[in-house]
């Protein structure tokens, strides 16, 4: 039996140590199950490649993003919220459906860093349960909000833990070209460029975004794409791909 509850919000009355999460962290990861047509095999320790990864959602203009990213055949990693993936389960299937990776973005967006580890385990379990939920699929990554972590909380964390190395910050300016713009001047081989499915003039930028990231010659992939053949560990962060070139 799981040492987490499921929802609802119901505290088990047993403590939960580090012996126990470190012990879930030995368990191999779901995996999910690519779509065609997304499904081909990319190399990317030879192949230029770059990982569209949106947080904070789903949201009411994700089914529009999925559109944009169906019209384009463009994979993309999404961080989700579990208080928002049992808003919109339908869109969170249809995302696994579609060929797109899962990840959670914890269950309703607390620093890891000011949680005990009951808190934080809370956290991944009922984000993943949610997930399960709505799709049939768990995650096997995990961002943390605000990129917040530390060597004392990530060793709580069941998964490998994804930051980014491109920040749009089109949570705060909200203008589309500026969201093309920032990341096309800092994108590289291997890149994780952060973008958030919330903001309408997000999803407005990723046309324009993805058309200009292939005529620079980046190829598109899923974070789980971008990281394989290397070791990519739980409880360990990632800013980014680390590659044998540059853009």
């Amino acid at each position: 039996m799981s040492a987490f509850p499921r929802r609802p919000h119901r505290l088990s009355a047993l403590a939960i140590g580090v012996a126990l999460l470190a012990g879930c962290a030995a368990q191999p990861a779901a995996q999910q199950t690519p779509v065609e047509p997304r499904a081909e095999t990319v190399d990317c320790a030879v192949t230029k490649c770059a990982a569209l990864t949106f947080d904070d959602g789903p949201g009411e203009f994700t089914d529009r993003l999925l559109d944009e990213l169906g019209e384009q055949q463009t994979p993309a990693t999404f961080f989700v919220l579990g208080k928002n993936v049992e808003k919109y389960p339908q869109t969170l299937k249809r995302m696994v459906d579609e060929g797109h990776q899962i990840g959670s973005h914890t269950y309703d967006h607390k620093d890891l860093t000011t949680l005990t580890a009951e808190g934080i385990e809370h956290e991944v379990q009922w984000t993943a349960d949610a997930i399960e939920e709505a799709a049939g699929v768990r995650p096997n990554i995990l961002r943390p909000p605000f990129g917040s972590h530390g060597a004392v909380y990530d060793r709580l964390i069941p998964y490998p833990l994804v930051l980014w190395d491109v920040d749009t910050l089109d949570w705060q300016h909200h203008d589309p070209k500026k969201t093309v713009k920032i990341a096309m001047e800092e994108v590289g081989a291997g890149s994780i460029i952060l973008l958030h499915d919330i903001h309408e003039s997000s999803v407005k930028a990723v046309p324009q975004l993805v058309s200009e990231l292939q005529q620079e010659g980046y190829t598109l992939v899923t974070v789980d794409q971008l990281f394989a053949g290397t070791e990519f560990k739980a409880s360990k962060a990632y800013d980014k791909r680390s590659m044998s070139h540059n853009k």
